[in-house]
């Protein structure tokens, strides 16, 4: 297990921490850090940046990607819009969330309400070297959708 420091905020207090809901989960519950008497409604088509409260110290190459929840995506039609979302590991401040509706209803996000997951990944550097050729390949350079055609379709 990789430790992580994290800094919970003020508008957090009193919400519970992302954490692992089984044994094998790839991501912890997000939290809306909202206060308790207000929401953000989200009508159809409409985004907003939701606070989770949560500040992060991770380690060199890894990253946190923010990710949407099953449950809200098929019940409501909210995802997360920058899908992954990304924590590079230099970053402090505090995670915020992009919430998109792309439900048909209004949807109101309220404090303490799961709306993403947090998934810690290990991230390689690379280095990009000019050629003037690729290797080939079957796929060659067909693009979107090819790789699941006959090749009567293409």
């Amino acid at each position: 297990m990789i430790p992580i420091v994290y800094r919970r905020m003020a508008h957090a207090e009193g919400l519970q921490l992302p954490a692992y809901k089984s044994e094998d989960a790839a991501g912890m519950d997000l939290m809306a850090a909202l206060p308790a008497d207000g929401e953000v409604v989200l009508a159809p088509g409409a985004w907003a940046l939701i606070p989770t409260g949560l500040a992060i110290e991770l380690p060199k190459g890894f990253e946190a990607q923010i990710r949407p929840r099953s449950g809200l995506a098929l019940h409501d039609g909210v995802t997360v819009l920058n899908s992954p979302g990304t924590v590079d590991a230099d970053y402090r401040g505090e995670i915020g969330v992009i919430l998109i509706n792309f439900g048909k209803k209004p949807f109101a996000v309220r404090r303490g309400a799961r709306i993403a997951q947090l998934v810690v990944c290990s991230v390689e550097r690379v280095a990009l070297i000019a050629g003037e050729r690729l290797t080939s390949s079957a796929r060659g350079s067909n693009g979107f959708g090819s790789t699941g055609r006959s090749s009567e379709e293409v």
